[in-house]
């Protein structure tokens, strides 16, 4: 696909090849991840007939520069005979074909191809001059005025800046596009701040972690025994620990882990835990009889969610003496149904407390409890509230319930300028009941900032599956909730006879028993279809004739729209980025114009996932939109969310990732028309009961496992291997770890 021949390449070329150089235009950027630094580029060399592919790693790469390369031939087993490059230096282009392709490229903002033709017409080769000197002869050409010129000036101007910090960043070895959130963060002052601590990079700057920053912290000279790299790198492993769930870690294991893996001596290392503690960024406490650590923002959320509950448990809530023995059979007849006897013990149990939680799996009636207490409690004048973690949760608790739900981080009205929530202890929420849906997908970080939005005479009903996966976020809120004791639980189980029909829910509930689904016979007409695979590469193969073939020739599903590949882990041939790249090439492969940035290319049509919180643009992790237009000329991306549409500069697309695929994490709170999920042993280290529990529950209508019998059976078995350490259970029975003084 990517390969040229050079004129000497009769024989295999081998990294044998002696070095040589090699200089020309890049006439077009095939592949650049911003992350990595890693490229694919065709270029127009002197002395060669064909263009040359070369591969190698630079932080920026244009369209129209003029590069000058050392490297070596060699020949690549799937792409051909490529130029590996191991020296790159770029050249702004003094052509006027390579000054129109580079200003037409999309890196300076309110110049596209079409302007970028007309300012090299008008302007010949002085057009940089002009731009960056006398930038109002912009305004000779027609259509651009003054709000355009000031565009183009003002994103030429951060562009050099940029540039700046990339040299920068690249003498000293680290191949990076973080460059312009570094640019935003820091401004002009950006290369001193960097210089005097890079650590503060992993603090501030979304996208760049401490083995970035120790990496360039040892390029500028800092000592790799220093104090400094201690203090960020047990920070960093408490982070870590932190995106694997735990609230805290055990002393001991942060020493060791940190000293394993920074190299300093445990005395500096202990050192370091205490400087930290004493800065307020650490807190310690004794967990089951064991010192541990906390990152300081997850301490105060757990002692946050433990005060709230307690206090929302007191008082009396406004339909409080209600007769039980009349409301229930009012209600029954209300909604023309008839309760179980487990259903009618959770409705008591419900109306009567003021902090309660209703769990269960799929099929057991959670929807019918949740809309008669709701009916109840509405009949007495109550002002109820329904959220849910997500966007697509709260449409369909919405949708179940007749009334409107929103996402958490709406209800709460996130304030961008101070980076909080507005609605807080002293701004609670004018509501009398508080219902939460999918509760078991809310951190501790969010469920304390809701709670405590709470007033003292609101009532809070949990609803959610605590047998799914625990919260991406740290925490594992509501299982710890029940297992203290402390809470009102109503857990359902029994299946009703309509849920009993579908095979997703029988199977669900059989994998929650621990029992292995029944592979799918020939021709089998079901809802849920298990089909094996020797290996991974006969997994992908039928992954991908599943996807693109089979399920929309026989059940009309749309491929992009109706259908969601759920993976285990992001990594790996079966994982969701290499699903993601395969599948955008089946399924919308043909679409233009494409834009690549941050080692992801998108284009028109393709189906999209927001990876973090962005307050700004009301849009948060886990939403799932499509593109619906790109403007090359601007420099923009529209993408439609639930309708909704929203403008992202190219600049801003380490937010999104492709969405063909993604992880059963990722996937928590959504439902799908159709799932289809691979399971392989090269996701060993996930294969657990409540992984594939969830990724099978996320399926309306049809779920397809694709997966080796091995790993579905270890999945299957593995319940829940590594339990979080937290020590919320504990502080609601009133248990409090002392804190202390670590050494």
């Amino acid at each position: 696909m990517y390969s040229t021949r050079p004129p000497s390449a009769d024989k295999t070329a081998t990294d044998h090849q002696p070095v040589i150089r090699l200089e020309g235009a890049v006439e077009r950027v095939t592949f650049h991840s911003e992350q990595s630094g890693f490229f694919v580029i065709r270029v127009k060399c002197k002395g060669q007939r064909e263009l040359v592919t070369m591969t190698g790693n630079t932080p920026s790469i244009t369209a129209g520069e003029y590069v000058e390369t050392t490297g070596i031939w060699f020949n690549d087993v799937k792409h051909g005979v490529q130029f590996k490059v191991q020296r790159i230096k770029t050249v702004t282009p003094t052509t006027i074909e390579g000054i129109e392709k580079y200003l037409g490229s999309g890196m300076v903002k309110g110049i596209g191809p079409h302007f970028a033709k007309r300012l090299v017409k008008a302007f010949g080769e002085k057009v940089f001059d002009i731009i960056e000197a006398t930038p109002e002869r912009l305004m000779e050409l027609d259509g651009i005025g003054k709000k355009r010129r000031e565009t183009i000036t003002s994103a030429w101007s951060e562009q050099k800046v940029i540039r700046e910090i990339m040299v920068f960043l690249q003498s000293h070895g680290v191949g990076t596009a973080r460059a312009v959130r570094i640019y935003k963060t820091y401004g002009d002052e950006s290369v001193a701040k960097v210089r005097e601590n890079p650590y503060r990079l992993a603090l501030d700057i979304h996208g760049i972690g401490f083995k970035t920053a120790d990496q360039l912290a040892m390029r500028l000279g800092i000592d790799r025994l220093s104090l400094i790299r201690a203090q960020a790198g047990v920070r960093h492993v408490l982070q870590e620990f932190s995106g694997e769930g735990h609230c805290a870690q055990k002393f001991q294991v942060l020493v060791d882990t940190a000293v394993n893996l920074l190299g300093i001596p445990e005395d500096t290392i202990k050192q370091a835990i205490q400087a930290e503690v004493d800065e307020t960024r650490l807190t310690p406490e004794t967990i089951d009889d064991e010192p541990c650590v906390f990152l300081t923002p997850l301490h105060r959320a757990e002692v946050g969610v433990a005060h709230h509950v307690k206090r929302l448990l007191t008082g009396t809530t406004r339909w409080s003496g209600i007769d039980l023995d009349k409301a229930i059979p009012w209600v029954e007849e209300q909604a023309a149904i008839e309760l179980s006897a487990s259903q009618k013990s959770a409705v008591a149990q419900s109306v009567q407390k003021k902090f309660c939680i209703i769990t269960g799996g799929p099929g057991v009636g959670k929807t019918t409890v949740v809309n008669s207490i709701l009916k109840i409690i509405m009949a007495k004048g109550a002002h109820v509230t329904l959220c849910a973690p997500t966007g697509r949760a709260a449409k369909r608790l919405s949708e179940s319930t007749g009334q409107e739900a929103t996402t958490i981080h709406r209800l709460l009205e996130f304030d961008p300028s101070r980076f909080d929530f507005k609605r807080n202890g002293d701004n609670p929420l004018a509501t009398d009941l508080l219902v939460v849906d999918e509760s078991s997908m809310v951190d501790v970080v969010l469920m304390n900032q809701l709670l405590r939005a709470v007033p003292d005479n609101g009532a809070v009903f949990l609803v959610g599956d605590v047998d799914q996966l625990p919260s991406v976020g740290p925490g594992a809120v509501l299982s710890d909730l029940i297992d203290s004791g402390e809470v009102p639980v109503s857990r359902l189980t029994e299946i009703f006879r309509q849920a009993a029909t579908s095979h997703i829910i029988t199977g669900a509930h059989a994998i929650n028993r621990g029992q292995v689904p029944r592979k799918s016979a020939q021709g089998e007409n079901t809802d849920f279809y298990y089909i094996t695979g020797d290996d991974p590469e006969a997994l992908f193969n039928k992954l991908m004739t599943v996807v693109t073939q089979r399920l929309p020739e026989k059940f009309g599903f749309d491929p992009v729209k109706d259908i969601q590949v759920l993976a285990p882990m992001n990594r790996g041939g079966l994982g969701a980025r290499s699903l993601n790249v395969a599948l955008q090439a089946a399924l919308n492969g043909d679409a233009h114009p494409k834009v690549t940035r941050f080692g992801w290319t998108f284009a028109p049509g393709d189906k999209v996932i927001q990876t973090v919180n962005n307050y700004d643009k009301d849009v948060f992790n886990g939403d799932i939109g499509t593109v619906s237009s790109i403007d090359m000329e601007e420099g923009e991306l529209m993408i439609a969310f639930d309708g909704r549409r929203v403008n992202y500069q190219v600049n801003e697309l380490d937010e999104l990732s492709l969405a063909y695929g993604i992880t059963i994490h990722k996937s928590q709170g959504s439902e799908y028309p159709c799932v289809v999920i691979p399971m392989a042993m090269q996701h060993f280290t996930l294969l657990e009961r409540n992984l594939l529990y969830t990724g099978v529950t996320r399926g309306k209508q049809l779920v397809v496992l694709i997966g080796q019998a091995k790993a579905v059976g270890m999945a299957v078995r593995n319940v829940k291997s590594a339990r979080r350490i937290t020590h919320l259970s504990a502080r609601l029975r009133g248990v409090s770890g002392n804190q202390q003084t670590l050494l």
